[in-house]
């Protein structure tokens, strides 16, 4: 009892340090996202803004240069004038200083001149109010809108909005369950991840509306880890990421038996392909092991069609006879690509839409009765063992109970199909 006590102990000690752990492990990251991303945000706006304020210094260099540059000229115009002046009053006065004789020659010379000089035709200085006079123009509207947006720029949450709610192992896969945790958080789609726990990067494996989604192609025996987010409606951005939660497949994954004739198959052996190497008959493609137990679902999904036929059977079976030509027999339950449903090899009445491309077929089962049961308890005395079978194909589905001489718990499937073409993965 003590030792136990003693465990019960330790197992919540460890809890409470895993819980304690993410706090201060979470919050040190958001506390560093904060600070790396306003540090970000700083340089680029005092990158933004220094780029602004050139702009504008080198406006005004060009106005002040463009406005400066007639006034120089007008400058020059009437330095020039008021020079060529000052040239013609020395030479008056020369010409009044000299003697007669010369004087005459003089006067007449600069008389001439003066008549050619039109000081009145210089270039008139510009009024006041017509030289540029620069100014800024600034306010405090981009300070206004800039405080506006960064008050309400990042949030804080001390939970994601959405969370794992369950993992589910399948064949080879895991079926993961998100919920929302948030009311106010309207969701346009979710976003989930999954890596190898030991390495690896996260991974997106679907992004939609949905709430579930099965991640195929997962090694057994293998943790892996998953991750879920949400897209608020009309937002780019997505939420913050759930905990992760870490799942795993005990289950092989279903496989189609290789070295079948008539079939090929690809290189995870999931899907099989229907080719024409031997048209005349090629019996019932097995699985490579009885992989279905009661309680799951076995999917068959059509990736590409062929020419229907009656014979053609897509199912389940207790044995792999090596003779049959199809699951249409004894012990075995199936649908058929026109969609008639066989039940220990009779046809029912009850029908499902034909199978086309793209179709997906659903098998599930449960164990209803293991009546009458000997008294030594063994199930393979001849007692009825029922089993409840729904298939699904399209938005239909029927049920029915399938009589079995003795108890299985698990299965194999198999495909018959007559015709070449035909693709069918399984999961």
């Amino acid at each position: 009892g003590l030792s136990q006590a003693r465990k019960q102990v330790t197992t919540r000690l460890h809890g409470l340090s895993q819980a304690r752990k993410q706090v201060r492990g979470s919050s040190s990251q958001a506390r560093e996202g904060l600070k790396r991303h306003f540090s970000e945000l700083q340089t680029a706006v005092t990158r933004l803004l220094t780029e602004r304020l050139s702009v504008l210094l080198s406006e005004v260099d060009v106005i002040e240069q463009d406005s400066v540059r007639p006034l120089d000229d007008c400058q020059k115009l009437i330095e020039h004038g008021v020079n060529t002046a000052d040239e013609l009053l020395r030479e008056g006065e020369v010409a009044i200083r000299c003697g007669l004789g010369e004087k005459e020659d003089l006067l007449g010379c600069f008389t001439k001149k003066a008549l050619q000089i039109h000081l009145d035709s210089l270039p008139e200085v510009p009024v006041l109010v017509d030289v540029p006079c620069v100014s800024a123009q600034l306010d405090d509207s981009l300070l206004y809108a800039v405080r506006d947006r960064v008050s309400r720029h990042g949030s804080v949450s001390s939970h994601p909005p959405v969370q794992i709610e369950e993992l589910q192992e399948r064949p080879g896969s895991v079926l993961v369950r998100w919920c929302k945790v948030d009311d106010e958080f309207a969701v346009q789609d979710y976003r989930l991840q999954y890596r190898r726990s030991v390495s690896g990067q996260y991974e997106d494996t679907y992004i939609g509306p949905e709430q579930e989604f099965l991640v195929l192609h997962l090694d057994p025996h293998t943790d892996h880890l998953f991750r879920v987010c949400a897209r608020g409606e009309g937002r780019t951005e997505w939420s913050p990421w759930s905990v992760p939660q870490t799942g795993y497949t005990t289950l092989a994954p279903h496989e189609w038996c290789p070295g079948s004739e008539g079939y090929i198959l690809s290189s995870r052996r999931n899907i099989a392909m229907r080719s024409d190497s031997s048209p005349s008959k090629a019996g019932v493609l097995y699985s490579n092991a009885p992989t279905y137990f009661c309680g799951q679902t076995l999917t068959f999904k059509i990736s590409a069609t062929g020419q229907m036929d009656k014979r053609d059977s897509i199912g389940v079976c207790v044995g792999c006879e090596g003779e049959a030509e199809s699951l249409q027999r004894d012990q075995a339950v199936c649908i058929s690509t026109n969609g008639a449903v066989f039940v220990n090899g009779k046809e029912m009445t009850n029908q499902l839409p034909s199978i086309t491309l793209g179709s997906a077929v659903t098998f599930d089962m449960e164990v209803v009765n293991l009546l009458p049961i000997s008294n030594n308890n063994n199930l393979s005395d001849g007692g009825n063992f029922k089993l409840r079978v729904t298939i699904g194909s399209g938005n239909r589905e029927v049920v029915f109970d399938w009589l079995l001489d003795q108890g299985v718990d698990c299965l194999f499937f198999g495909c018959s199909l007559a015709h070449p073409g035909w693709k069918v993965l399984v999961f």
